[in-house]
């Protein structure tokens, strides 16, 4: 009886009323953009926000959406100190009759309130951060840019602002949605990327937090990346133990013919806390098993198979996946001291199976093909 109490005591606090939602559009909207061609990733922001905050004694409080504005946050607060911060990355796209789109909220919802355990940040109902991002979609709408490949990203973020030193849990905390309107990752067509696989730095390790989108596990891949630039690399494709992982910010993907002689579509694995389950990694996964005309397998492997593979002309392409790009082609790997080239179609700049994951995906998230992934926001 007792133990049913606190559980729904618990449960009360982690709701967000979004009944309760104080709305207070911007008396000085931001200047549009008017050429959207020039749009670069994360550098505008549409006129509105929403923020919730919680403290451990009320649980959360109204939602407010209200004009982009500085935060007010305390120089001790437990996020600026310990890392204590997890995001999102989703976005909204118009489809060609003016509607506003989602591509899969619910899955950035999971993974959201996932990070936020693991951290030991307040829990939320899921249903309702995805109700307030609608809101938010419908009263910014003249920010989504229209056009295939255009978007407004979605930048979901919650954060410790306990005042006070010390490493444990935040008894306070604010969820925010920001919004910033982006064009195609690739503008003129695919690019594709050159890697380097060291084993120098490590990206993330079994029962670690790489499984977790948190601020602290990107800060460290910075310098890895600066270095693999100077280089001349796009990319640091990120080994532990030679067991390939993930590729700069994206789970990693390679087609090739595995050495029982089949058709196969490889990835690293979910489930010991070394990979990001990426939303683009899991549909990538689903639609072609849809497909069902090659193997598709999540499973280890190492850097030391896949130089022999490439060796054997085994691989047939590789890509990354995620939000931004949804696919990125590779078509070189340098691993100790040698270069390793893949397979590319001059004419798509990608490999074949990248170029149709990519339109496949693209076609859904812009309504061009019916799919329960796609919803609309009204």
């Amino acid at each position: 009886m007792f133990g049913r109490f606190i559980r729904q005591y618990s449960t009360s606090k982690n709701i967000i009323n979004v009944n309760e939602l104080i709305v207070e559009k911007t008396k000085t909207p931001f200047q549009k953009y008017t050429d959207k061609t020039k749009l670069v990733f994360g550098k505008q922001f549409s006129d509105h926000m929403i923020e919730v905050q919680w403290t451990k004694e009320e649980g959360w409080g109204a939602p407010k959406i209200s004009g982009y504005h500085n935060l007010s946050i305390p120089p001790s607060a437990s996020v600026l100190h310990y890392a204590l911060e997890c995001f999102e990355g989703m976005k909204a796209y118009k489809d060609s009759n003016g509607k506003i789109r989602l591509f899969r909220p619910d899955q950035n919802m999971n993974r959201f309130l996932n990070s936020a355990k693991r951290i030991c940040l307040p829990e939320f109902n899921k249903e309702a951060v995805v109700d307030l991002i609608k809101k938010l979609c419908i009263l910014d709408k003249d920010w989504i840019p229209e056009g295939k490949g255009y978007s407004l990203y979605l930048r979901p973020t919650l954060i410790a602002t306990q005042n006070s030193l010390g490493v444990g849990a935040s008894n306070s905390a604010l969820m925010f949605v920001i919004a910033s309107p982006v064009g195609p990752y690739y503008p003129e067509g695919f690019k594709p990327v050159k890697l380097i696989a060291d084993d120098q730095y490590v990206r993330a390790w079994a029962g670690g937090s790489g499984a977790f989108k948190l601020g602290s596990n990107y800060a460290p891949t910075i310098f890895p990346q600066l270095e693999a630039a100077k280089k001349g690399y796009s990319q640091v494709l990120w080994l532990l133990n030679d067991y390939v992982t993930e590729v700069g910010t994206m789970n990693m993907f390679v087609f090739w013919k595995n050495s029982q002689g089949e058709k196969e579509l490889i990835t690293p694995p979910l489930g010991d806390g070394t990979i990001l389950p990426g939303v683009t990694r899991d549909s990538i996964i689903k639609l072609t098993q849809q497909w069902g005309e090659f193997k598709i397998t999540e499973k280890n492997f190492t850097m030391s198979e896949l130089a022999k593979a490439i060796k054997e002309g085994r691989v047939f392409e590789a890509f990354g996946a995620g939000t931004a790009a949804i696919v990125s082609p590779i078509e070189s790997i340098s691993y100790k001291g040698e270069n390793y080239n893949i397979p590319i179609d001059s004419s798509l700049n990608c490999g074949p199976l990248t170029k149709r994951i990519s339109d496949s995906i693209m076609a859904i998230q812009y309504g061009e093909t019916d799919s329960d992934w796609s919803i609309i926001v009204d």
